[in-house]
């Protein structure tokens, strides 16, 4: 007599696991990224209904003002700064030490067709929100908006600070920034592929076997407004000279350079002799350079083979970088343009410096004697006490952070 109970259970069973893959089937990229950017998904989507709950209500609401905020306070202007200023932009755009900022990539490069992101963070992933327990969407928001507290304040995310928030649940790192980046850009996410890069800079799709040191990443088809296909790369990748070296990340940006490359709120790195690597390969394989003083520093430029334009105001790194002061950087700002929008670790307005550098067409072998970055500048002492205004930054409970 049990014989039908138990086959009618495993029929429902097998209905509820067709409905659950369909449900998720019909679940988009393009769906759950205007979720979690706190916007409406489409009419049809399984993921409709989540969004009368009050948790999501409230996150909408946040996203809604944060970002109105910022884009009349900094992304537009720059929009506008960079279509002055740039006259001739690469299809490619290189952001290293970028974490899952799509956003100020963006700003600077909108007319890129190719983005390439590497850090040191990893991907992460975006499960089916609609079988996350109940209750626990709201906790994921919350940290969805945590994680990207300080680059709506100040421009730049706090790498320690970020690496616990971006693993403190189901959703969890880059991955779901990347998505309300997109979302809140205006753009239309088409497909989503995870990847790898083997070591001479193959890529390999989800499954395969890349081989030792891969680089792990994302590879994300979007469009704009005008509907023409473009491409997200972010790759989980170890920027110092042993990485570099051992990961086949710069020999896959190659195949897609020269382009053009942001540097913001680096921590610095490139002034260090750990990272020459990536600060030559930047130097051979950039056709400009966007940079605040945190990228690299002026005397690895070569002088002949580099045009600079800079805007702003240079003040000196903030108390966290000290030793870090630029002599050649303050000179080169007394004749610099000013600009109306605050980025970088000096992230108030008028206190922010950008430097626009141009390599000289038929430069890309450095003359003899020329300053390359393969040199170890001294560093330079920190500028008197007396010449810095207060500091950028507020505190972090007393605690030191490292900063991008």
């Amino acid at each position: 007599m049990f014989r039908p109970l138990r086959i009618a259970a495993a029929a429902l069973a097998l209905l509820a696991a067709a409905v659950s893959s369909a449900s998720a089937a019909d679940i988009t990229f393009d769906d759950t990224a205007r979720f979690l950017a706190g916007m409406q998904p489409s009419a049809d989507s399984p993921l409709l209904p989540l969004t009368r709950e009050p948790g999501w209500q409230r996150h909408a609401k946040f996203f809604d003002g944060a970002f109105a905020q910022l884009e009349q306070r900094q992304l537009s202007k720059i929009r506008d700064w960079a279509d002055v200023n740039l006259a001739a932009p690469r299809p490619t755009m290189f952001y290293m030490f970028s974490g899952p900022d799509f956003l100020y990539a963006n700003a600077f490069y909108a007319k890129a067709s190719t983005y390439v992101l590497g850090a040191l963070e990893p991907v992460g992933a975006v499960p089916d929100l609609t079988r996350l327990p109940r209750g626990s969407i709201s906790a994921a928001l919350y940290n969805v908006e945590r994680s990207l507290g300080s680059i709506l304040s100040f421009s730049f995310f706090i790498t320690k600070q970020m690496k616990v928030d971006l693993h403190a649940n189901q959703v969890n790192g880059t991955l779901p920034i990347l998505y309300v980046f997109l979302a809140r850009s205006g753009k239309t996410i088409r497909n989503v592929e995870m990847v790898a890069l083997d070591a001479k800079g193959g890529m390999h799709a989800a499954g395969d076997n890349p081989g030792p040191n891969a680089a792990h990443g994302v590879r994300i088809t979007f469009a704009g407004s005008d509907g023409e296909a473009r491409t997200l790369y972010y790759f989980s990748t170890d920027l110092s000279n042993a990485g570099a070296r051992n990961t086949g990340f710069l020999k896959f940006c190659e195949t897609l350079g020269p382009g053009n490359s942001l540097l913001k709120s680096a921590s610095y790195l490139l002034h260090s002799g750990n990272f020459t690597v990536v600060r030559d390969w930047l130097l051979a394989n950039s056709a400009t350079i966007i940079q605040d003083d945190s990228g690299i520093p002026l005397v690895n430029y070569g002088a002949r083979q580099w045009r600079f334009f800079p805007f702003g105001r240079y003040l000196g790194p903030i108390g966290e970088f000290p030793g870090r002061y630029q002599e050649r950087y303050a000179e080169l700002f007394t004749r610099a343009q000013p600009i109306d929008f605050g980025v970088g670790y000096r992230w108030r307005k008028h206190e922010s410096n950008l430097l626009l550098a141009v390599k000289v067409p038929g430069s890309e072998t450095p003359p003899s004697g020329e300053a390359t970055s393969s040199a170890e500048p001294a560093p330079k002492p920190p500028r008197p006490k007396r010449l810095r205004p207060p500091e950028s930054i507020p505190p972090q409970s007393g605690r030191f952070y490292w900063f991008r």
